[in-house]
């Protein structure tokens, strides 16, 4: 069995490949890129389901050409702060403009909440959907995770993720960006938990 894991992105390849070897599942992991799909998608769905469901179908129909098997799996992803009406949401990534540098997101995000001094008015949570479809039967699966905190008044360290330097997990008192390897693992869980809940659909089909 394959997992067709529509991302180029590394860090979420290592946190699939992690999640899969915790459940003690023998299965390879393939990108997008390692099949051939090189066809920019575009992401124009209102919701990170819309969005998930927009790339896995894109990726599944490339699959049926090509006649490769598996399981395509794909994700939409963002941060949702509550006093900005769940921005920036399906837009996270392009909040300050396409390509815009992370220090710009994220300092539109700390302009934008200002005017909220107390903690429990900037409180916040990273979503993250993936969508599932099994390619020999057309199966669609979806499952959503949430990791709730809160916006810091300022940035932590740059890089990585672009706004875990804002984002204070429940719990703790410093953004993620600050946190050793092991504690960030922890913590930084949504895809962790949207992906947990596909492996045990995928159990409960006796696919995997």
């Amino acid at each position: 069995m394959k997992i067709i894991y529509g991302t180029s992105n590394k860090g979420k390849i290592e946190s699939m490949k992690r999640i899969v070897k915790e459940n003690n599942i023998d299965i390879e992991i393939v990108t997008s890129k390692d099949i051939g799909f090189d066809k920019d998608i575009v992401e124009d769905g209102t919701t990170f389901e819309e969005n998930s469901e927009i790339k896995a179908i894109a990726i599944a129909e490339y699959c049926n050409q090509n006649n490769i098997k598996g399981i395509v799996i794909t994700d939409d992803a963002g941060l949702c702060i509550d006093k900005l009406n769940g921005e920036p949401g399906v837009y996270s990534a392009r909040y300050a403009g396409d390509h815009a540098p992370q220090i710009d997101c994220i300092n539109k995000i700390l302009d934008k909440m200002k005017q909220y001094e107390n903690m429990e008015d900037r409180t916040a949570k990273f979503v993250c959907v993936l969508t599932a479809i099994i390619l020999e039967t057309g199966e669609k699966i979806v499952a959503r995770g949430e990791s709730k905190g809160s916006i810091a008044k300022e940035h932590g360290r740059l890089g990585g993720l672009t706004y875990v330097p804002i984002f204070i997990p429940e719990g703790f008192n410093e953004p993620m960006s600050q946190m050793t390897e092991k504690t960030y693992a922890s913590v930084h869980n949504h895809r962790d938990l949207a992906m947990k809940k596909i492996i045990e659909n995928l159990k409960e089909r006796k696919i995997l």
